[in-house]
Formats: structure tokens, sequence, C-alpha cells
């Protein structure tokens, strides 16, 4: 019986070729596009798990706490990880990495190589993260001041294929001793990690570390096993407020601790501030995740419509098995054999493209995802188990009216009307309008995602970033002599301005407060400072509102000015920038140096950080011993002879060290490279999901004017012309359409507005969005309706009246 039911499956398969087509192509893309984001979700979801007993680690973040917006920062206090140390004693471990985005030369014989992804941590690293080594041990491979572990593609470079262990490396001209080698399965880690140095290679001052307000490390907490992480965070959070806040009764500013878990950090720290992890955005998985649901929905749907439409033609069949005797279980399993092994052949097809097109979204992602069927029987398994259920699923509907027919009212009449079944055709128009309106909804959210990151890429920051070249200075001679070096640059064909620096925008920027005299006391402020040079607003083309810029001629400038932004000014007090000029301000250098000065002018504001953070209070001042950084502003015509120059220039100070450059719009370009990515993705599988329905609605189509031929072939005889033939079969289509368009808009503009919540600076979603989404769902379905519909129209009527 089985083998019986497997050839008429097979077939109304080949005697239904159209159909069989439509079937297979929707449900293997739906199941293409499950399967590729399926693939890219699970691989979001496993950072960190391979850490053996990543459950007990978590990492300390803190909120900063004031009269301003609560601010979420991944960095914390030295002093946070020995007192959870000496002071808990559920913690088993703790560790701290130092903030460092310093790029470091690395040197052996005649190879020099810069390498970024440095850490810079305590002794107690490879405790808190076991991670494989490949040469050497985890064993005092932190101690002292001289030793670095080395990631295994970096000894590689420096070293070949010998074990580089007890070998000399230089770093930034120090020689250290590398004491072991990292596997290279580390790519589920949320730390990139080239190298890593001991804390005590910093040589950080012993006041420094003492410190509950120098924010500039991450750290980490391993638990006890049984320790409540939850308990502990409280425990830490009322220590804090209790001991910590009474060291600065003053100061409105505070620091609450919270506990993050380890499997946490890349997912879920996508708003953090000041963030040495690997990010993703849990928001865009689960958009994504919900996306390739919304695609196999579609699929499976127009699956179900297809299928209850062809139902019709085969209704005889039916009438004349169970004249024979078939029940209408036997029937049921029938149907859901043919159900099954469309859906398996579809999965096979999905297989196919699966393997084709991952390699292209492992380049786009940066990934490096597998589909090894061989190799995973697991994943074999659950494609077995997502051809029974989808099968299953979208067949069940279909066996269910098909092997409901009754045999009398089937027999005697030649053609099988929905009368006979009214609730089909409502299931059909019903599963129509969910799968439009999925797709309406797919259309809108890619148009907002469009503008939003179009917003992000043209908004005017308030700066001009074109043509600016900037990069870190290196070598004695070069900061020993950086007037002389800028000057030097200055002279060079081709540049327009020069300043050096520390606070460029999209670059590293330091954080600290600002006090203000009010009424006989000092009020602190958070602000941003930037240590500037006489050429910084200059440079970066700022506007000065009021006030004056920074001058050499007035030797008081270096050591006693100030200039604000606006924001600034509303924060301070100042209520105006005219008010703002003339006022005093103060700030801590060192625990005894004051730096004391008057603000001689107010620029206005400029994002020198993403636009995911409103423009925060900025304080520019001249301070030399904070310079590291360089900002070349290039005449537009024949950039690269004007690059040349400059590097002729850096090798005149620095032969030693190579030159390494940015250009500032390339990296403000880069911090939206999720949203770039996400607006892709959403316009490849809204494409998918649009053509999917569209199969569906071109079945039914065919359907439709296949089952009305004989009742267009009399209207055409009476006098009916193309254009009423057309309108006929295409209305009752485009009116579920503008339903499904009714149903969706409401949903995208809620779900979107929520989006743009994560943006300080967004878009307004604007009407002709739902206008042009609209619009574009109704021509498509007009165009995919139309193709069948003229057909009908134009075939010769007698074609159709012949046989009646």
């Amino acid at each position: 019986m089985f083998k019986n039911y497997l050839k008429v499956a097979y077939r109304n398969l080949v005697r239904h070729k159209g159909f069989s087509f439509l079937n297979i192509a929707g449900l293997a893309l739906g199941l293409t596009a499950c399967l590729l984001i399926g693939l890219f979700v699970f691989d979001e979801l496993q950072y960190d798990k391979f850490v053996p007993e990543s459950s007990q680690v978590y990492r300390v973040y803190t909120e900063r706490t004031s009269n301003e917006t609560p601010e979420t920062m991944a960095c914390t206090a030295p002093m946070f990880a020995p007192t959870l140390q000496q002071e808990f004693p559920e913690v088993a471990q703790t560790m701290r990495i130092l903030m460092n985005s310093s790029i470091s030369l690395f040197e052996v014989g005649d190879k020099k190589i810069y390498l970024e992804n440095g850490l810079i941590a305590d002794s107690t690293f490879f405790s808190v993260f076991p991670l494989p080594f490949k040469y050497g041990s985890a064993t005092q491979a932190l101690a002292g001041t001289r030793s670095v572990v080395l990631s295994e593609d970096v000894a590689i470079t420096l070293f070949g294929d010998e074990d580089p262990v007890g070998k000399d490396v230089k770093i930034s001209k120090e020689t250290f001793q590398v004491k072991g080698v990292l596997q290279n399965n580390l790519s589920k880690f949320h730390l990139k990690v080239s190298y890593v140095l001991p804390l005590a290679a910093a040589e950080l001052p012993a006041e420094r570390m003492k410190s509950w307000r120098w924010q500039q490390f991450y750290t980490y907490v391993k638990l006890k096993p049984g320790s409540d992480a939850q308990q502990t965070q409280v425990k830490l959070q009322n220590y804090i407020v209790q001991k910590v806040r009474n060291l600065t009764p003053d100061d409105p500013i505070l620091y609450v601790p919270f506990l993050q878990p380890l499997t946490d950090i890349h997912l879920y720290s996508a708003s953090f501030k000041y963030d040495l992890a690997v990010r993703g955005n849990i928001t865009y998985v689960k958009a994504l995740g919900l996306i390739a649901g919304f695609v196999l929905l579609i699929a499976c749907f127009n699956f179900v419509n297809l299928a209850t439409a062809k139902s019709m033609q085969r209704a005889k069949e039916v009438g004349i098995r169970k004249t024979i005797g078939a029940s209408q279980q036997q029937l049921m399993l029938q149907f859901l054999i043919e159900t099954v092994l469309l859906t398996f052949i579809s999965v096979v097809v999905a297989a196919v493209l699966t393997s084709l097109l991952l390699p292209s979204l492992n380049e786009f992602t940066g990934k490096s995802m597998s589909f090894n069927l061989l190799s995973s029987p697991t994943l074999a398994l659950l494609l077995v188990v997502l051809t029974v259920v989808v099968g299953l699923v979208a067949g069940f509907y279909p066996a269910l009216v098909l092997s409901g027919f009754q045999p009398i009212k089937v027999l005697k009449s030649a053609v099988v009307s929905d009368g006979l079944f009214g609730r089909v055709q409502w299931l059909r128009h019903g599963l129509i309008v969910v799968q439009f309106s999925l797709s309406i909804f797919l259309i809108v959210s890619a148009m907002v995602v469009f503008l939003q990151v179009d917003f992000l890429h043209n908004k005017d920051l308030g700066f001009n970033r074109e043509q600016i070249m900037f990069f870190p200075m290196r070598g004695d001679n070069m900061t020993k002599s950086y007037e002389s070096f800028k000057g030097e640059l200055q002279k060079t064909p081709g540049v327009a301005a020069v300043s050096i620096g520390y606070g460029f925008p999209g670059d590293a920027v330091a954080g600290d407060q600002i006090l203000v005299p009010t009424k006989g006391e000092q009020k602190p402020y958070a602000v941003t400072h930037l240590m500037v040079d006489y050429d910084y607003i200059k440079t970066l083309g700022l506007q000065l509102l009021t006030g004056r810029n920074f001058s050499k001629e007035l030797t008081t400038d270096k050591d006693h000015a100030f200039i604000i932004n606006e924001t600034a000014v509303k924060e301070l007090g100042f209520h105006t920038p005219e008010q703002a000029l003339g006022q005093t301000l103060l700030w801590n250098i060192k625990p005894d140096s004051v730096k004391k000065g008057q603000v001689i002018g107010v620029v206005k504001d400029f994002h020198y950080k993403s636009l995911y953070d409103k423009v925060e209070p900025a304080v520019l001042h001249i301070n030399p011993d904070d310079y590291w950084k360089v900002a070349v502003k290039l005449k537009a015509d024949n950039i690269s002879s004007s690059i040349s120059g400059v590097k002729e220039v850096w090798n005149k100070f620095s032969p030693d060290y190579p030159i390494e450059y940015k250009f500032m719009d390339d990296n403000f370009t880069q911090m939206y490279q999720a949203e770039d990515k996400l607006k892709s993705l959403l316009w490849v599988f809204t494409a998918i999901a649009v053509f999917v329905g569209c199969l569906g609605l071109f079945g039914l189509a065919t359907y439709a004017a296949e089952r009305r031929k004989k009742e267009i072939g009399i209207r055409k005889v009476l006098g009916a012309d193309t254009s009423t033939i057309v309108a006929l079969l295409s209305k009752e289509f485009l009116k579920l359409v503008v339903v499904a368009t009714v149903i969706a808009f409401p949903v995208a503009w809620l779900v979107m507005r929520k989006w743009l919540e994560d943006f300080a600076y967004r878009i307004n979603i604007p009407l002709w969005v739902f206008l042009a989404a609209g619009v574009a769902a109704v021509l498509v379905a007009f165009l995919t309706i139309s193709y069948q519909a003229i057909k009908a129209a134009t075939t010769n009527p007698i074609q159709n009246l012949r046989a009646e």
C-alpha cells in the first residue's frame, strides 16, 4: 500500500509539473532563507560557551548615575576586583583587563608588524578564562613584567611554524619573552586576542590602582560553585553605596555595579559604552529569527494555497477512490505522503542552495559557519525532522479537505466549485492576506532601515570629516619634537591643516569631571575632555559660535583657557553661549594638581561619537602631556601625492616605525557596519518573501483563470473586452492585497518606531514609506496576476466553449 502511495505521489508530481515547480520553488526558497538565518543565529548564540565553567563567570559593569540620564558602561574602577576578592567569600577569582586602544609594533629580526587587539590583564587571566594553548601553558604565563602570550596567527607570522616559547620579541621597542601560544579556535570568544601582556607591564601608579573613580578597567569575577550571582550583585551594590559613597559625599555621580553573565556579553551589550567586547545585538538576532519564521510561514501558506486550489482538479479522483472503498484516513495518508515527498525534494534543493550560498554569507558577516551534513549528524537529523514537520503541518489541511469530498456530489458534477466547501476559498483568501501582510511589513521595515542608515552616513556631524587622515605618533623623537613634526607636515604640498591632540571624532575620547565654582562650592559635572592644540578647530572645521579660538600669542591659553560646546553650556548651567564666556572651570589633573581657567569660546555641537549617543558636554583645552594622535587635513586634489608627502615627513622623524594611518570618514562608516548588514539582509529576505508570495499568487491566478475559462468565453462572445476580463480576474486578489496593507501598516509602524528608539538621532518615519510599500505590493500583485488574466482574456473563446 505504501509503495502505491509513493507511485501515485510521483505520478501527480510529474503530471502537474507547473504546480509542482511552484510548490517546490517556493518552499525551497523559504527553507533556504530559514536555514541560512538559522545558522547565523545559532552561531551568535555560541559565544563564550566553550569556556570551562562559563556559567560561573561574570563581568562587572556599571551604571553611572547623576542628574543626567543613567549611562551603562562596560568599564569599571581598579578597586572593584580586589574588593570583590577580599570582601566576598563566594568569589573564587577576579581579573582585570586594562582599557587599551593602542596599536603596538612587534619586531622579530627583520619582521615588523603592527598589532591591535592586545590585552593587558591580571596574572589571573587564564584562571578565569582557561583558553587552550598550542605551545606553553597557562601556569606562570603572565608572571613578571616582560612576558607575553601570543595568538597562533601572530606566532606563525613572527616565528613561522616553530615553537616560539622562550624566545624574545620586541613590543614598541621593549623586549618581552614569549611564554605561550594560544590555539586558533577562539572565534567564539567575546574578546579579540592578538596577544596578552601582564598588567604589571603597564607600570601603573599605585595610587591610581586604589581609585574608585578611574574607570579604565574591565573587571571579571568567577564565583564558587553554588553561589547566587543575584545575591552577590545586591551585596556589591550595598557595599558601594555604604562605603564608597562616603569617600565622596559631595559627588553627585555614583557608579552602581551589576554582574553580567559571561555568555550574555556578546549579545546583550549593544548599548554599553567603552566596551572592548566583540558585540552582537540580540535585537537584530531576534529580528532575523523572526524574518526567518516569516519567510518559512509565507512558503508554507503558499504551499497550502496551491494545494487547496489544485484540490478541485482531484475531486473526481477522490470520489472514485471512495466509491471503491477507500477510507478518509487512507486518503489523508496518501495526500500527506505526497506533501512530505514535495517537502523532501524542497529540503534537498534548500540544502544544496544553502551549501552554495553559505560562503557568501560567511564573507558578508565575517564568520566561519559550516553546513556539512556528513560531519554533523545533528544537522542531518534536524533536516529530517524539518522535512516531516513542515510536510505534515503544510499538508494537513489540504489532505483533510481532499479526503473529505462527498463522492455523490463530486461525481455528478462536471466542474467542482468552491461552493461545495466554501471554507476552502476563505482559507485561501486568509492565507493570501497573511502572506502579503508579512511581505508588506518587511517592505516597510526594509525602507525604514535604509532611510535610517542613509541618515547615519550622511547627517551633518558638525565638522568636516572628509580628507582627514589621522595616526598615532611613534618614537621618542616624534613625541618630544611634535611641534617640529607638525611644522614639517604643514609645509608638505597638499596638506591644508594639521592638529595634534587626544580626542578626535570617531576615535578614543577621555571622560572625567569638570568643576564649576557655584555659590562658594565646586560643583562637579561629567564631561568629555578633548585635549587639543591651537589648530584643532581649524583642521576639523568646527563652528565657533562666540568667543575666540586658542591663540599661541596669548601664553595664558595653554594653562588657563577652555572652549566648550553648546551642550556643555546648558549642562553646566551657563544658559547661553554669551553668558558662558569668562566663566571659571577647574579640572583635577592629579590629586595634587588643579588646572584653573576661563571659558574663552563656545563651539557648535559636533558628533565625536556615533549617532547612537547624544552629544555630551565637551571641554576643549590645551594639554600637551596627553597628545598622541595626529590629524592631517588634505586638499582634495591629488590625495595620493599628499599621502606620500606625509609619509616622507614621518620617515624623517620616526624611521624605525612604519606609519599606519586611517581616514576619519572611514572610521565613522565602520561604526554602522551592523546597520549596513541589517539593511542588506532585510532587502534580500524581503525580496525572497515577496517572490515566494507571488509564486503562490501566480498559481492561484492560474487556477482561477482555468476554473472560470468557460465563463470568460461566454463573456467574450457577449462582447466583453480584454480589460474587462483582466479586471474581473484581478480585482478579487487585489482586494486581498489592500486588506493586507491595512493590517501590515500599523504593525510595521510600531515595530520600526521601537527600533529607532535605539538611536539618539533618528528619522521620523515618513508617510510616503507606507504609501510606497502599499503601491509596490499592489503593483507586484497585479503584475503577477495580470499575466494569467491577459492570457485568459486573449484566448479564443471557441477553444473554451467547444467541450461544453
